[in-house]
């Protein structure tokens, strides 16, 4: 019979905990790898009222580990060395009811915006008041998104700033006298994409019929900015 002292075991039940442990966190620590895949040209289905209209997009999927997990479109925006921000695409079966179970009518659509963080390969949708996926054209900077929200009845816009892991908007502000109905089947987006200036952080939105307007964003603080007061910067 082979006996063990504690002297002898103590060490011993150290190092196998010591090892184990070591195990763990190599594996929780393990980076993952987030990359994109081809592109692809494909139809997608408009929300207008002339609902034979398609547009030409390109997609291409998001894998992790080599694993999809979405289709996206349109180049992805950083906003730090971990974390970045891209649109989403997805398909939906647009069969009837009354047509043949199979196969089904796969249609494109396009989404909102995903957060993807790097060291945990999360994938997340991102929360955006007032967005609509298909007449909402977005500008990001930093971690700030700036872009025109449509009201549920299609009849409002709002100058729409929001940032990420905010759950109410740094802005939203109705733009009278802005000209949009959902109902014209040539509009793509509600209105221009906003642009936006460094230092000092503004952006700016240009809706037809309604007049320019240009915002100054201080942390989670806005305000207008005067056509006068933008012009004495100027002149400085």
């Amino acid at each position: 019979m082979v006996r063990i002292s504690q002297f002898h075991l103590a060490p011993a039940v150290a190092l196998i905990i010591l090892l184990i442990h070591s195990t763990l966190l190599v594996a929780v620590s393990k980076p993952h790898v987030i990359s994109f895949g081809k592109w692809s040209t494909v139809q997608c289905s408009s929300d207008s009222a002339a609902g034979d209209k398609l547009l030409t997009l390109k997609v291409r999927p998001l894998l992790v580990d080599a694993h999809l997990k979405e289709f996206t479109l349109g180049l992805p925006h950083e906003v730090t060395d971990r974390l970045f921000v891209v649109r989403r695409a997805f398909r939906v079966n647009d069969s009837l009811p009354q047509e043949p179970s199979a196969p089904p009518h796969w249609q494109w659509q396009r989404g909102g915006w995903l957060l993807a963080d790097r060291v945990t390969g999360h994938i997340t949708p991102i929360n955006l008041p007032e967005f609509d996926p298909f007449f909402s054209a977005a500008s990001w900077y930093r971690d700030y998104i700036a872009y025109c929200g449509v009201s549920e009845d299609g009849r409002k816009l709002y100058a729409v700033v929001a940032q990420i892991n905010r759950r109410k908007p740094v802005l939203k502000k109705l733009l009278e006298g802005a000209k949009f109905t959902i109902e014209d089947a040539a509009l793509d987006s509600a209105c221009p994409i906003p642009s936006w200036q460094r230092t000092p952080t503004r952006v700016t939105f240009e809706p037809a019929g309604s007049p320019q307007q240009t915002f100054a964003i201080r942390g989670r603080t806005v305000d207008l900015v005067i056509q006068d007061e933008d012009d004495e910067e100027a002149a400085k």
